[in-house]
């Protein structure tokens, strides 16, 4: 096992110079039932325990590497019902900073609803729990040669400080896989980044690429996944698409203590995911993922008396592309 990650950590990092485009996700695309490329079979696969160790890594509109590596337990409780508990620790790399540590925390649970010879219906539900307040700070000189400590924009922050409900349901054949479900935090996001505390220093051209999220409120979002997949004795590979549609806009507290709107920060997100998996045996194999943008949202902020508008939402999860590799022991 040590060898295998040894192998999907060397190919993440010669990879990392080729994607172009990809996609974005506050988490609720792989949670239980919803999760691309499942294993399927004429019995209920919930009975199955699993443990998955995966390397992700994605690059934002900024050109900001995010590296994220996580270890996911699915445990039986019962013929159709499971829970799943997944903890990721994350890296960002950018030109405003560095960071690393523990991201949010998933807690979810699967039932089966209904399996037949030629399908099977099942659903989940969960929450995703903070690990910090995002509001991880920089420490920056100005002109002056003051320090202060500033907040960093939400691409840098390893958690979205808020907690989230989650929930949705699938729809299983042999070829292929239909889910919806939904996101909604409940909370706020703690952090507090503006532009103008970096103005005057030498950060202030950096800091003014990422929209402001003083108090973020992000809005509900629901997805739509669309996948077939094809299945050999040892190989299969899938296609789909993956749509979150964010219903209301995000909003956050500005300079003068008002909450404003986002314009744009609403609307579609599209994805294109190929991937697939090599089984080694019935307990062991790897699974691999590409995510291609096929459509953002653009969101707007105004600066003085002109509207500036960027390809990068505010709450951080915009990707250019995404690739991800992992190896999964079924026991």
């Amino acid at each position: 096992m040590k060898n295998i990650l040894s192998i999907s950590f060397l190919l993440i990092l010669q990879t990392q110079k080729v994607f172009c485009q990809g996609c974005s996700d506050a988490g609720f695309c792989t949670l239980g039932a919803l999760r691309p490329n499942q294993v399927y079979s004429k019995k209920i696969n919930i009975k199955l325990r699993s443990v998955e160790i995966s390397n992700y890594l994605g690059i934002t509109q900024s050109y900001i590497t995010i590296y994220n590596i996580s270890a996911d337990l699915n445990v039986s409780i019962s013929n159709k019902i499971s829970a799943q508990i997944k903890l990721p620790y994350q890296y960002v790399a950018g030109g405003l900073a560095k960071t690393h540590g523990l991201g949010d925390i998933s807690l979810s649970g699967a039932y089966n609803i209904f399996a037949s010879d030629k399908f099977q219906i099942n659903a989940s539900v969960g929450m995703k729990i903070p690990t910090s307040d995002a509001n991880t700070k920089k420490t920056i000189t100005d002109r002056f040669g003051k320090t202060k400590e500033l907040a960093l924009p939400m691409y840098y922050q390893t958690s979205l400080g808020t907690w989230d409900v989650l929930g949705g349901v699938s729809f299983m054949t042999q070829n292929w896989l239909f889910a919806t479900g939904f996101q909604h935090a409940l909370t706020q996001t703690p952090n507090t980044f503006l532009w103008k505390p970096f103005d005057p220093t030498a950060d202030s051209s950096k800091a003014y690429h990422y929209m402001k999220s003083k108090h973020l409120k992000r809005g509900t979002d629901v997805m739509l996944r669309v996948e077939r997949n094809f299945r050999f004795s040892n190989w299969n590979f899938y296609a789909g698409l993956l749509g979150i549609y964010r219903l209301n806009l995000d909003s956050f507290v500005d300079g003068d203590n008002k909450r404003k709107a986002i314009v744009g920060s609403n609307g579609l997100a599209l994805t294109l995911l190929v991937g697939g998996g090599y089984r080694f045996n019935t307990h062991s194999g790897l699974k691999w993922m590409f995510g291609f943008n096929l459509k953002d949202r653009t969101a707007t902020q105004l600066f003085k008396t002109k509207e500036i508008t960027e390809h990068k939402n505010p709450d951080g999860l915009s990707r250019l592309m995404v690739f991800s590799l992992g190896y999964e022991y079924r026991f």
